[in-house]
C-alpha cells in the first residue's frame, strides 16, 4: 500500500462502498470506487475502503496480506468480524458476516434477479460499521473524512450525526439518484436508528426510511458525478422526488466528473482485445473489427458502420428506443451492423432477441454482461451508442474515446459534459469528438444515425473524430485533484473558515464551520416530500 504514496500523506479517507473493482462490480460504481484510491494517492490522500464480505471478496482474502487480527463486534443483532487486509495495493476493512453477505448472486439481487429481502439490514450494517470505524473502532486509525458512495452507504452520515461528540465530516456521492434504498418504517428499530430522525427533516422519505435521503440530508458535502447532473437533479424531471432537498443544499453540492483507470482501459496493453494498438492508431482497429464481426457471426464487411452497445438493458439506458429505431435504420442502410452486450430487463432482452432473428448477420447480442466483451466492443465498433434517458456521468463514452470508437450519446448528464457534437461549426473547427442528440426518442435516433453515416463515409472527417477522442484526457488526474482539494477544505487543519469550503463551488453562503452535528435544514420540510 505504501508504494502508492510517493507524496506525503495529508489525509486519511474512509471510503464506504458496496462494490469495488476488480473484487466485485455490477456497474460504474465499482469502477469508480476501485480507481479512486490510486487516483487520490498523488494528492496526498490515503483511502481505506470498508466493503462487505461477499464470496468474491472473501475468496480474494485467501491471498491477501492481513494487517492485524480480526476485530469482533456485535452490531444490529449480528456477530461481525472486521478483517483488515491489503489486496492489490488497496487497503480494506472487510465486514465478515456470512449470514448477510456470503451468498450467491450480485451484491443486491439473488440469481433470479430479485432484490434480497434483507437488503435494508445488509447495507444498514455496512453504514453502521463504517460509522464505528470513523469513530476510532480500530486502534491507531482515525479517518479525517468519510466518503460514502450512493444509497448503500447513505446511512453512514445519519449514524454519525446521532453519535455524541465530534465526528469526521461525511461526503456523500450521488452516482445514480434513481436508486435510493427505501425500506419500511417498521425496520427502524432493526437498523437502530433514533425515532427523532424519522421526519422530513431527517431520513424519512414518503413514509419510508430513505438511505440516500439520509446521506443527502446529513452529509457535510454532496458530490454528483458530473456538473450537468448536479444541476439536473435539482429539477423535478431528474430529481426523483429529492430535488427540493438538493436545491436547498445546492451551496454544498459539487459536480465532479468521473475518470477512467487508464491502466485497465489501455488498448495498447488490454489482454481482452485481439490486436493491441496505441490510442489514436485507427488502422489496427480494422483488424479488431473484423475479428469482432466473426465472433458475432456478422458479415465480414470492413465498410459497414458497426454500432456497439455495452449497457445494462433497462429503460433508463434507452435500449428500448434503440430496439424501436433499429428496424428503420436497417431498412435505410444495408451497410449497418449492430452488436449489443449486456443483460437486464426481460422485455428488452426479448426485443433484442427478435431483432437478432430478424436481421441475421447484421444484428447480434449477448444478453449478459461480459467485461472482456465490453473491452472488445470498444476496440472494434465504429460507434459506441449511449441513448440514456438520464446518465449521471457515464463511463462508456469515455472508454469509447480512449479506444478510438466514436460516441453517439443523448444530451443528458455527464454525456452532455464530455462529448463535443460533430455539428458543422465543430467539424470546421476540428474539435468534435462525437455526436449528441436530443430529444431522446426513436425519431431523433434515426436522424442522428443519418448524420453519423454521412460523416462515416468521409474517412478523413471520421479519422479526425477518432483521433480527437483519443487525445482527450479521460484519466482520473483532474477529477482526483478536485476531490483532493475539496477534502482538504472540509478538514479543519487544511482551511481557516467556512468561506474556504464554499469557495470550492464559488457560491455564497454564511455560517460557522463545524464537523459536529449539523442542525436541520431550514425550509427542507416544505421542499422534500
Amino acid at each position: 500500500m505504501q508504494q502508492l504514496f510517493q507524496k506525503k500523506i495529508e489525509l486519511d479517507v474512509l471510503s464506504v462502498a458496496s462494490e469495488f473493482f476488480p473484487l466485485v462490480k455490477t456497474g460504474g460504481l465499482g469502477d469508480v470506487t476501485g480507481a479512486l484510491p490510486a487516483a487520490l494517492a498523488p494528492q496526498g490522500v490515503r483511502v481505506r475502503t470498508v466493503l462487505p464480505g461477499y464470496p468474491s471478496v472473501m475468496n480474494a482474502l485467501k491471498w491477501a496480506h492481513h494487517e492485524r487480527e480480526k476485530i469482533e463486534i456485535q452490531e444490529l443483532g449480528h456477530t461481525v468480524h472486521i478483517i483488515q487486509a491489503s489486496i492489490e495495493h488497496n487497503y480494506f476493512f472487510i465486514i465478515d458476516c456470512p449470514e448477510l453477505y456470503l451468498r450467491s448472486g450480485s451484491p443486491y439481487t439473488a440469481g433470479n434477479g430479485k432484490s434480497w429481502d434483507d437488503n435494508g439490514l445488509r447495507f444498514a450494517l455496512l453504514s453502521r460499521v463504517a460509522a464505528r470505524l470513523a469513530c476510532g473502532l480500530v486502534a491507531d486509525y482515525q479517518p479525517d473524512l468519510v466518503l460514502a458512495h450512493d444509497w448503500p452507504a447513505g446511512l453512514t452520515a445519519a449514524y454519525l450525526h446521532f453519535t455524541p461528540g465530534m465526528t469526521p465530516p461525511v461526503v456523500q456521492t450521488i452516482h445514480n439518484i434513481a436508486f435510493q434504498g427505501r425500506f419500511g418504517a417498521d425496520q427502524l428499530s432493526s437498523f437502530e436508528l433514533p425515532v427523532e430522525g424519522f421526519s422530513q427533516n431527517g431520513f424519512e422519505f414518503h413514509g419510508d426510511i430513505g438511505f440516500l435521503k439520509a446521506g443527502l440530508y446529513y452529509a457535510r458535502w454532496l458530490i454528483a458525478v458530473s456538473p450537468n447532473y448536479a444541476e439536473e437533479i435539482q429539477t423535478a424531471e431528474f430529481g426523483m422526488g429529492l430535488e427540493g432537498l438538493l436545491h436547498s443544499r445546492s451551496a454544498n453540492l459539487s459536480g465532479i466528473l468521473n475518470g477512467v483507470d487508464t491502466d485497465v482501459w489501455n488498448p495498447e496493453t488490454d489482454p481482452d482485445i485481439h490486436f493491441p494498438y496505441k490510442p489514436g492508431n485507427v488502422w489496427t482497429r480494422r483488424s479488431n473489427k473484423a475479428a469482432f464481426q466473426a465472433e458475432f457471426g456478422l458479415a465480414q464487411n470492413p465498410d459497414a458502420l458497426l454500432i456497439g452497445v455495452v449497457s445494462r438493458l433497462t429503460d433508463q439506458k434507452g435500449i428500448d428506443l434503440l430496439a424501436e429505431a433499429m428496424p428503420v435504420l436497417m431498412r435505410q442502410n444495408y451497410a449497418l451492423q449492430c452488436v449489443v452486450v449486456g443483460g437486464g430487463e426481460l422485455h428488452i432482452e426479448r426485443q433484442l432477441g427478435h431483432l437478432a432473428r430478424r436481421f441475421p448477420g447484421r444484428f447480434a447480442c449477448t444478453l449478459r454482461y461480459s467485461e472482456s466483451l465490453g473491452h472488445r466492443a470498444q476496440a472494434s465498433a465504429d460507434v459506441i451508442f449511449v441513448p440514456s434517458r438520464f446518465e449521471p456521468c457515464g463511463l462508456t463514452q469515455l472508454y469509447a474515446m480512449r479506444y478510438g470508437a466514436v460516441p453517439v450519446v443523448s444530451k443528458v448528464g455527464g454525456l452532455a459534459d464530455t462529448i463535443i457534437d460533430a455539428n458543422a461549426a465543430a467539424l470546421s473547427a476540428g474539435c468534435a469528438t462525437g455526436f449528441v442528440f436530443s430529444p431522446n426518442d426513436a425519431t431523433a435516433i434515426i436522424n442522428v444515425m443519418q448524420r453519423v453515416y454521412k460523416v462515416f463515409c468521409d474517412k478523413a472527417l471520421w479519422t479526425l473524430l477518432q483521433r480527437n477522442g483519443a487525445q482527450q484526457d479521460v484519466s482520473w488526474q483532474r477529477p482526483a485533484a478536485l476531490y483532493g482539494a475539496l477534502f482538504k477544505r472540509l478538514v479543519p487543519s487544511h482551511h481557516s473558515n467556512q468561506a474556504d469550503v464554499l469557495a470550492f463551488n464559488a457560491k455564497a453562503a454564511t455560517g460557522k464551520r463545524s464537523i459536529a452535528r449539523r442542525p436541520p435544514l431550514a425550509g427542507s420540510e416544505r421542499s422534500v416530500s
